[in-house]
């Protein structure tokens, strides 16, 4: 089911490679990130109803 890509299979599929790493290494940094603020919100929060 593979299309035949001929002399430039290489490239295509780097490519292909290359766009999947970095979705990857996207989604990853999205969720570290998502966490960090999450954190600093609840912080936040805990704060805001101790001195409230």
């Amino acid at each position: 089911m593979i299309p035949d890509l001929g002399k430039y299979a290489d490239t295509v599929l780097s490519a292909y490679g290359a766009s999947l790493i970095l979705l990857v290494v996207l989604v990853a940094f999205s969720l570290v990130r998502g966490r960090k603020v999450r954190a600093e919100m609840e912080k936040i929060e805990q704060r805001m109803r101790r001195d409230g």
